[in-house]
């Protein structure tokens, strides 16, 4: 098989990817990731040095390819599908560009940062950097719930990779910091994005690996009362 995914199901950026392989039934083999396996962390260091992943192979084309926005536009531009998750129209591709980054940045970034401190040795806890993160993740969503108005997917009727992004950065956001009471247009955008196929897929391959999130009274019911997968 031509390509291959370095990834981890639980991971939001490799599941980003994998709503990407799979709103186009894209053909590809899975290498999962165990970065706290020495051996398998190792053999991953070899392909990519950085040691993050998703990373895509393409053995066909010899390229090795790091990043979730380079691999999905890379997917879109030599192995394309049915969805468009870069428009063909530049102003529709830039927006989708520009949303990408957005949830990227301003809503998978500060979730990181609610989460990983979760993880600090006691009394290595950052509380004000915390509070910041919050802050900067309550301004994304008065501007998601605005930018809502009136559409179905992040940039109007068609589903691109700004969706792919949002998907697992509001899913994960929503059990760290909820939102779904307050902000009802993204609260519903993440019940669409839930009942997405593709998204209820990754949702459902992820579920052995809840235990790995360091929020024990997050509310998962959420996304079992929306998601409607089917193997």
């Amino acid at each position: 098989m031509a390509l291959k995914l370095y990834f981890h199901p639980f991971s939001s950026f490799c599941q980003k990817v994998l709503i990407a392989l799979y709103e186009n039934g894209t053909p590809f083999e899975r290498e999962l990731v165990d970065l706290m396996d020495p051996a398998s962390a190792a053999a991953f260091r070899r392909i990519w040095p950085i040691g993050k992943f998703p990373v895509l192979r393409d053995e066909g084309r010899g390229e090795t390819v790091p990043e979730s926005s380079i691999i999905i536009e890379y997917l879109a531009e030599h192995y394309p599908g049915k969805s468009k998750l870069v428009p063909d129209n530049p102003d529709l591709a830039r927006e989708a560009r520009f949303y990408d980054r957005f949830f990227d940045l301003y809503v998978e970034m500060p979730l990181q940062k609610v989460v990983v401190d979760r993880f600090r040795p006691e009394g290595k806890n950052d509380p004000y950097g915390v509070e910041q993160a919050k802050s900067q993740f309550k301004t994304a969503l008065d501007i998601i719930e605005d930018k809502l108005t009136g559409k179905t997917w992040a940039t109007g009727e068609s589903f691109t990779m700004a969706d792919c992004a949002a998907a697992p950065a509001l899913f994960y956001a929503n059990l760290a910091m909820p939102f779904d009471q307050e902000y009802k247009q993204t609260a519903a955008y993440l019940r669409r994005l839930i009942q997405r196929p593709s998204f209820a897929r990754c949702i459902e391959e992820a579920k052995p690996y809840r235990h790995f999130f360091p929020i024990r009274n997050a509310d998962w019911s959420f996304a079992e009362a929306d998601s409607s997968f089917a193997a």
